[in-house]
């Protein structure tokens, strides 16, 4: 599916892994990227749900949002909605999704409860998580965690 998007889908790519590769996703689904960033992944699942399925991409920087609601424009996505938002606070009604995807963004989070539990206030009753990401088990320290050039980076 990657050769069917242009350039400019892939050339801000951060990602750590494919969330795809846990189960392919299905035509007509409803689907969540948490921090879409440039939308690669959301356009990926775009592409496999078809236009009776919903994307909704969230990232929390301008720039990220502002690039992949432009691609998703000259794409002509219109089953793609980018939205500017928090892992920890989702903009999306309680149980819209019936997958939540993420990809390397989990392990930037610093309240990992909150980013959990908001995941599964958007997945329908029976719905799936399917993310990539890196885990060391450490927690992130303080330092870190108000240091928003390290998380916007």
């Amino acid at each position: 599916m990657v050769d069917r998007l242009p350039d400019r889908a892939v050339e801000s790519f951060a990602g750590v892994g494919n969330p795809f590769s846990l189960r392919a996703l299905l035509t007509g689904e409803r689907v969540v990227d948490v921090g879409s960033g440039a939308g690669f992944d959301s356009f990926v699942a775009a592409l496999a749900v078809g236009r009776d399925g919903a994307v909704v991409g969230v990232d929390m920087t301008p720039e990220m949002l502002e690039k992949s609601r432009a691609t998703a424009i000259h794409l002509e996505f219109s089953h793609v909605d980018f939205r500017e938002g928090y892992a920890e606070e989702l903009p999306v009604e309680d149980g819209w999704a019936d997958v939540v995807i993420s990809n390397g963004v989990f392990n930037l989070c610093a309240d990992k409860a909150a980013t959990l539990g908001e995941v599964f206030r958007v997945l329908r009753p029976g719905g799936t998580l399917q993310f990539a990401d890196i885990a060391n088990g450490r927690p992130v320290p303080e330092e870190a965690i108000r240091d928003v050039d390290l998380w916007t980076g």
